[in-house]
């Protein structure tokens, strides 16, 4: 069978889970500082499963349309 590299530094993070993050601005470090994501992975992608309570920061994420939509809807905002 065929094993993606690039799927083992990959990870998909849900929107519920990034209440969990202390910091305003959420990127790739502050997943690793939270244990959302392991030490290995190089990419993450947010997409749309639970509700955030507040307003955040994502930046240098890949993140699903309904989930930028949920992000704005909270008050943050989308950095690519």
């Amino acid at each position: 069978g065929f094993t993606s590299r690039v799927g083992m530094t990959t990870a998909q993070v849900r929107l519920g889970e990034l209440s969990r993050v202390e910091a305003d601005v959420i990127d790739l470090e502050a997943l690793k500082a939270a244990d959302l994501v392991k030490d290995n992975v190089t990419r993450a992608r947010v997409f749309l499963s639970g509700a955030l309570d507040k307003a955040v920061t994502v930046k240098g994420l890949a993140v699903t349309k309904g989930a930028r939509e949920a992000i704005e809807k909270a008050g943050g905002n989308v950095e690519e």
